[in-house]
C-alpha cells in the first residue's frame, strides 16, 4: 500500500505547489524538495514489483519504512495545510503572530530512508528490473473479466430437490426449514439456487430475500419485507418496531408466500423475527441458512435442520475446473496439479472459488510452473485441523496473490458492515477520494477503478449483487469469512489500515484512546455514545457510518465529528443527522474529497466553497427544496452533486473557472436547467430533474431543449413535483419530441407525469435507449398500444419485485 501513499501524497503536494502555494509562504522551497523525494520513491516502488517485494525481505523492509515516512510527511503536510487556511482566515494582527510548520525534521527523515533506497541501487542488492505495470495506470490487460461462469453450481442436486420438496409439500401451518454448515460451504448459494428455481417462481409468487447478519435492526427486516406489499413512505419508516410487525404480519396472513432469512446467527434473533410469521398461514414457507444448528432446533422443533455436506473429491475437482476454464476440461499436464489443489481443498466450495481465482489470473495452457507453485502453497497452508482455520489460510494466500494496487482497494470492503450491499457506485468514488486510483492519460479515475472492482469479482473474493442495464456492477457483497479477513489484515500493526469500532459490555473496542493510531474507521452501532465520548485520531482520514437506524445529533455534539478527526478525507455518515446546523468546524476539513452528510436544512451553506478538493458531495435533508449556495462553479475537483431535494444551482459568473468536471448532478430544479449551466458541465453523465416538469418542457422555465448538446449525457431522471399542489394538476400533456432528448441516452427515468401511452411512441424513437422505468403514475390509463420499429431494450414499470440473492 506504499505505492498508493506515495503517489496521493505527490499529487496533493503538486496540486499546493500549484493551486494553493499562497498557503505554505516560507515552506515552498521544503515542500518541493519534499516532492523531488517523494518521487525517488515512487521510481523506486515502479521498479521493484510487489512480487519481488514478498520475495526480499530487505525490499519489506524498505518499502514499510517507505510506508510510515510518507504516513508521517502526509500527516505533518496536512495539518500544515489545515492551521496555514485558518490562520489566513484570521485577522491581519493574528496572522503576524503565526508562523508556518518547519518541514525541515520531516524532510530529514525522508532523506535517510532515500539513502537505503540509493544503496540498493548502487549495491550488490540491486535486482533486475521488473516487467509488471505499475500501480495505478489504468485499467491493466489482466483486469480483463475472464470468462468463468459467475455461479458455478456443483453439487447441489440432491439437496436442492429435496428442500423443493419441503417448500412444496403441504402441510397443516406454516412450515420453517433450515439449511446449516460452517461458513464458506455453500449455504447461501444453495437458498439463491432455490429461490430462483421455476417451480419455486411458479408456486410462490410472493417471494421474499432478506440479509439478517449479526448487526441487524428488526425495523430494518420489517421494512425489508413490508417493501414487497406496498410502498414505504417516510411515514412508515417512523413507525415503531411493533406497530410494523402488525403490517407484515398483516399482509403474510393470506396468501401464498416465501421468505428466505439468510444468516441468522443465534436463537435470541429468530426469537425476535419469528413475531411477524402467522403460523395459522399454511401456504406460507420460511427457509433460514444458519452456521448454528441451535438456530434451526428454535425455528423448528418439527423438523430437523439440512446439514448441507461438503463436496466430494470428484465434485470439488468439476468446482475448480469450472472456475478455472469455465467448462469441464483441464489441459494434461495440469491435471496432477490441479486434482491435488482440489483434495487439498477439503469439500469447501469457498476454499475452491478463491484458488480458482488465483489461478484464473495466471492460467496459460503451458504455465504448469504455476500449478505446481499453488498446488504446493495449498498443502502447506492446510495443515491445520479446524476448516475455518483452513479457510482464513486459504483467503491470506489469495490475498498475497494480489497485485499491490488491488491490495488497499480489497481491505477497505471491511469498512462496510457484514453482508451489506455496497452500491459499486459508493465504493468506485470512496477508493478515488482515498487515493487508490490513479490518474492515467487515456483512462478517467472511474473507469480504472470500475478495472480493479472487475478483477477482484474475477478472483472471486468480491460477489456481484446486481448488475445495471449496460453489464456493468450495480452492487456487490463481501462473503463474511472474506470480510473478516480484511478487518483484520487492515488492522494489524504493521498496517493500521483500518479499525471497525464496536461496544461491548466493558467499553468500546478498540479503546477510545487507542484509535488515533488507525487511518480509517467505521462504526455501524452505538454511534451516539461513540461521537459524546469525544474520540481524537490526528490520523484517521475516513470516517464512516452504516447504522441501520437513524441517529440524531443533540447540540453539544455536532462539533465533535470535524474536532475529533481534522484531516479526514471520506465522510459518509448518512444515518448521523446534523439537526438544523453544520458546525463551522466542518469547513476546516480542507482534505475532504467525499462527503455524505444528513441535515434539516433547505440550503447547502456557501461555506462548503471552502473545501476546496472535494471531489463527491452528497446531501440528504426532508426538504422539498434545497439551494445551493456554495459556488460550485469554482469548486475546480468537484464531479458529483447529489441530494434528494430539488436543488436550485447558483447563478455562473464568466469568470469562475470550474464546473467541466461535473459528471452527476442530481436532482436539480427545472429553474436551474439554462443553457449557461449546461455549457459548464458539459460532461454530465448522469442528470436529475426535480420539480413542475410542465413548465419545464413548455420553455416557460429553464431549457429541456438544451439537453440535445449533452453528448456525454446518458442517464436522465425527469421527477415531476408541484407539490403543494396535487399530482394530478401537474400533469405532462406531451413529451419533448426525440430529437430534444440527449442524443446518447441509455436510461430513462420518469415519476407523477401522469402521461397518457399514445406519447409511449416518443420514447420507442430514442435510437440509444435501453432501460425505461415508470415509476409513481409515470403514464396513466388502461390501455398500452406498441407500434413496430422502436429501440427499446428493456422497460422496467414501477412493480414491486423480489430481491435476487
Amino acid at each position: 500500500m506504499a505505492d498508493a501513499a506515495v503517489g496521493f501524497l505527490l499529487e496533493n503536494l503538486q496540486q499546493l505547489l500549484v493551486h494553493h502555494v499562497q498557503l505554505i509562504r516560507g515552506a515552498k522551497k521544503e515542500v518541493e524538495k519534499l516532492e523531488s523525494d517523494l518521487q525517488v520513491f515512487k521510481d523506486f516502488l515502479n521498479e521493484y514489483s510487489s512480487k519481488k517485494r514478498r520475495k526480499d525481505d530487505s525490499l519489506q523492509t524498505v518499502v514499510r519504512q517507505i510506508r510510515d515516512v510518507v504516513y508521517e510527511a502526509e500527516d505533518v503536510i496536512d495539518a500544515f495545510v489545515t492551521q496555514a487556511a485558518v490562520v489566513k482566515s484570521e485577522n491581519y494582527f493574528l496572522r503576524a503572530f503565526k508562523e508556518p510548520v518547519n518541514l525541515h525534521k520531516i524532510a530529514r527523515k525522508v532523506k535517510s530512508v532515500r539513502a537505503k533506497v540509493t544503496d540498493i541501487y548502487g549495491g550488490k542488492n540491486r535486482i533486475e528490473f521488473a516487467s509488471c505495470l505499475p500501480a495505478g495506470v489504468g485499467v491493466h490487460e489482466e483486469s480483463e473479466v475472464p470468462l468463468v461462469r459467475q455461479r458455478n453450481l456443483v453439487g447441489l442436486e440432491d439437496e436442492t430437490k429435496t428442500i423443493i420438496g419441503y417448500l412444496t409439500a403441504e402441510t397443516e401451518q406454516l412450515d420453517v426449514i433450515s439449511i446449516v454448515g460452517m461458513p464458506g460451504l455453500g449455504k447461501t448459494t444453495l437458498a439463491g439456487k432455490i429461490f430462483r428455481d421455476p417451480a419455486i417462481v411458479y408456486r410462490f409468487h410472493t417471494r421474499i430475500w432478506v440479509y439478517i447478519s449479526q448487526e441487524f435492526t428488526r425495523k430494518d427486516v420489517f421494512l425489508a419485507i413490508l417493501k414487497e406489499f406496498t410502498k414505504v413512505t417516510e411515514e412508515t419508516k417512523t413507525k415503531s418496531d411493533h406497530e410494523l410487525a402488525m403490517l407484515v404480519a398483516a399482509k403474510l396472513d393470506e396468501g401464498r408466500f416465501l421468505i428466505v432469512m439468510d444468516d441468522v446467527w443465534t436463537a435470541e434473533d429468530w426469537d425476535k423475527l419469528k413475531i411477524v410469521l402467522p403460523h395459522t398461514n399454511s401456504m406460507g414457507k420460511v427457509l433460514i441458512t444458519s452456521r448454528h444448528v441451535e438456530v434451526a432446533q428454535c425455528a423448528n422443533v418439527n423438523r430437523p435442520p439440512y446439514k448441507l455436506r461438503f463436496l466430494t473429491h470428484a465434485e470439488s475437482w468439476l468446482l475448480l475446473r469450472l472456475e478455472v476454464f469455465g467448462k469441464p476440461v483441464c489441459p494434461p499436464e495440469l491435471e496432477d496439479h490441479g486434482n491435488l489443489i482440489a483434495k487439498d481443498c477439503n469439500g469447501l466450495p469457498l476454499a475452491i472459488v478463491v484458488i480458482g481465482g488465483i489461478l484464473v489470473k495466471n492460467f496459460s495452457a503451458s504455465n504448469e510452473a504455476t500449478w505446481k507453485k499453488v498446488s504446493e502453497s495449498v498443502s502447506t497452508y492446510l495443515v491445520e485441523k479446524d476448516p475455518e482455520r483452513r479457510m482464513e489460510k486459504i483467503i491470506a494466500l489469495s490475498y498475497d496473490k494480489l497485485p499491490y494496487h488491488l491490495r488497499a482497494c480489497y481491505l477497505y470492503l471491511g469498512m462496510f458492515p457484514e453482508d451489506f450491499q455496497i452500491p459499486a457506485w459508493k465504493l468506485i468514488r470512496m477508493w478515488i477520494a482515498e487515493g487508490f486510483i490513479q490518474q492515467s492519460n487515456e483512462v478517467s479515475l472511474e473507469e480504472t477503478a470500475e478495472g480493479y472492482l472487475e478483477d477482484l469479482i474475477s478472483r472471486n473474493l468480491v460477489r456481484v449483487d446486481k448488475v445495471k442495464s449496460d453489464g456493468k456492477i450495480k452492487t456487490c457483497r463481501i462473503h463474511d469469512m472474506l470480510r473478516d479477513f480484511c478487518i483484520n489484515e487492515a488492522r494489524n500493526e504493521k498496517e493500521n489500515f483500518l479499525q471497525e469500532i464496536k461496544k461491548t459490555n466493558e467499553g468500546f473496542a478498540p479503546p477510545i484512546s487507542q484509535i488515533e493510531k488507525y487511518r480509517r474507521l467505521c462504526i455501524h452501532s452505538n454511534v451516539l455514545s461513540f461521537i459524546s465520548s469525544k474520540p481524537y485520531g490526528h490520523r484517521v482520514r475516513s470516517f464512516v457510518c452504516f447504522s441501520k437506524e437513524d441517529v440524531i445529533l443533540p447540540a453539544d455534539c455536532i462539533s465533535n465529528i470535524p474536532t475529533s478527526f481534522k484531516l479526514l478525507r471520506v465522510l459518509d455518515v448518512k444515518p448521523i443527522i446534523f439537526g438544523k446546523s453544520i458546525p463551522s468546524d466542518m469547513y476546516q476539513l480542507l482534505h475532504l474529497r467525499y462527503i455524505v452528510l444528513s441535515f434539516n436544512l433547505s440550503v447547502v451553506p456557501a461555506h462548503f466553497s471552502k473545501l476546496w478538493n472535494l471531489q463527491t458531495l452528497i446531501v440528504d435533508t426532508p426538504s422539498r427544496n434545497i439551494a445551493i449556495r456554495a459556488d460550485i462553479w469554482n469548486m475546480l475537483h468537484l464531479r458529483h452533486l447529489k441530494t434528494n431535494a430539488s436543488a436550485s444551482l447558483p447563478k455562473r459568473d464568466s469568470s469562475d473557472k470550474g464546473g467541466q468536471k461535473l459528471q452527476t448532478l442530481d436532482t436539480i430544479s427545472p429553474q436551474s436547467c439554462s443553457e449557461q449551466v449546461f455549457d459548464t458541465a458539459c460532461n454530465l453523465k448522469k442528470l436529475g430533474i426535480r420539480g413542475p416538469l410542465a413548465s419545464l418542457i413548455d420553455g416557460k422555465i429553464g431549457s429541456f431543449g438544451i439537453l440535445r448538446k449533452m453528448d456525454h449525457l446518458e442517464n436522465l431522471k425527469l421527477l415531476n413535483d408541484v407539490f403543494p399542489r396535487p399530482a394530478s394538476e401537474g400533469q405532462l400533456r406531451y413529451l419533448p419530441q426525440p430529437y430534444e432528448f440527449p442524443p446518447k441516452l441509455k436510461s430513462l427515468t420518469l415519476s407523477d407525469t401522469s402521461l397518457d401511452w399514445s406519447h409511449m411512441p416518443i420514447l420507442g424513437s430514442l435510437e440509444k435507449l435501453i432501460v425505461l422505468k415508470l415509476k409513481d403514475n409515470a403514464f396513466m390509463g388502461e390501455i398500452w398500444k406498441t407500434a413496430d420499429g422502436g429501440c427499446l431494450e428493456s422497460f422496467r414499470p414501477s412493480l414491486p419485485e423480489a430481491q435476487t440473492p
